[in-house]
């Protein structure tokens, strides 16, 4: 999981984020994929998902869907 490739990228963090920085940001790549990353570890790792595949996980994730 390298950050540098993804470091140039324009990210974003709900708008319902805390101050505390306790939540993730995601940013589109140039490869049609989505990155994400902890707010609190920038230079940390980044995960990078097929557009469709972190589609599903947010879908996932407001429905309550266990074991994603």
């Amino acid at each position: 999981m390298p950050t540098a490739p993804y470091a140039d990228l324009v990210w974003r963090k709900s708008s319902r984020s805390t101050s505390s920085n306790d939540c993730v940001e995601v940013a589109a790549s140039r490869n049609d994929e989505i990155a994400v990353r902890d707010s609190k570890l920038v230079p940390g790792p980044v995960l990078v998902l097929a557009r469709e595949t972190f589609a599903e996980l947010v879908d996932a994730v407001r429905l309550g869907t266990p074991n994603v």
